[in-house]
């Protein structure tokens, strides 16, 4: 019996595979990979990668920003106070800046939401040659510089542009009847032109993911075309047009090209009346203090906008 199990063992010996034959003692020990590396990188304090960026933005935007606060609370006579907060406060030129600035701010973006709304509705749903060249061409608007389409808006409405020649040319009238945009119209005007593309463009991505099948099934049930759009239409745009609209009310505050370049000189905002304390008059605890006002005004807005952006999903 012992010698017939022999042979048995043996064969089973045989037809065991490499892996088997392998013992503890032969097992070869892991190599070093790539993920060593990443265990070292790992040991390193979070905060170790975040200095440098933190670093590039101190000494690009708040070194700069705290030496305006700091020229702000340092009047000519020296010292620090608080005295040119109250002089600029009291100032009327300063209230008047304030109030036309708010008041074109909230004209242009409630402009630029009608009009941007109107206008994305017709490339949106209104079939046309062109309509996606044109849709295509918004993007590239909005790259360009706003003193641009001032200028534009100047060789054609100007006092010596193409709408008050045509006008002399026919009436033979000394002058033209165009003479506005030197004016806050003109400038209202400026900043809607300008603007409202950038309240069309979230409306057309959000027209672009309306299901067109909810308007023709409400068009199959006899609504008329202005019980859509205030029904099936404005409630998918609200998101883009609170987005877009806050935006364009924050870019509206800061906009200095677009009133410097239609020489309206009759328009002073807080923006310009920083270059003109600043460069004019070289009152510069005064224009700090300007500055920091619309500064504060802006960060505002600027929360407003993203706590809007945040909750409707824009």
């Amino acid at each position: 019996m012992t010698s017939a199990a022999h042979p048995v063992a043996s064969d089973i010996t045989a037809t065991k595979t490499p892996r088997q034959r392998t013992g503890p003692s032969r097992a070869v020990p892991p190599k070093a990979g790539p993920r060593e590396p990443a265990r070292r990188a790992r040991r390193i304090p979070g905060f170790v990668w975040a200095l440098p960026p933190v670093a590039v933005l101190a000494l690009v935007f708040l070194y700069p920003l705290a030496l305006v606060v700091q020229q702000s609370v340092s009047p000519d006579e020296g010292g620090t106070s608080i005295a040119p907060y109250g002089d600029v406060f009291a100032s009327e030129s300063f209230r008047s800046a304030l109030t036309t600035t708010v008041w074109l701010a909230v004209g242009s973006t409630a402009g630029c939401l009608v009009l941007g709304f109107v206008l994305a509705m017709i490339i949106a749903f209104v079939p046309f040659p062109g309509g996606r060249a044109v849709a295509k061409f918004i993007d590239v608007f909005l790259s360009f510089p706003s003193f641009l389409i001032t200028l534009a808006l100047l060789f054609i409405y100007g006092n010596v542009g193409m709408a008050n020649g045509v006008w002399t040319d026919i009436t033979g009238a000394a002058d033209g009847p165009f003479d506005f945009l030197t004016t806050p119209w003109g400038v209202l005007l400026a900043e809607i032109t300008y603007f409202t593309p950038f309240v069309m463009r979230p409306l057309l991505a959000a027209f672009s993911q309306l299901d067109s099948a909810q308007l023709e099934v409400a068009s199959s049930l006899g609504a008329k075309p202005a019980r859509i759009v205030r029904q099936v239409i404005l409630p998918e745009a609200l998101p883009a047009l609170a987005a877009g609209g806050s935006l364009v009310l924050v870019m509206c505050l800061n906009e200095f090209g677009i009133v410097l370049f239609t020489g309206a000189k009759g328009v002073t905002t807080l923006p310009m009346l920083v270059y003109s304390k600043a460069i004019l008059e070289s009152d510069y605890p005064a224009a700090c203090v300007v500055a920091v006002v619309n500064i504060a005004i802006s960060v505002g807005l600027y929360s407003l906008y993203r706590m809007v952006s945040r909750r409707v999903g824009a």
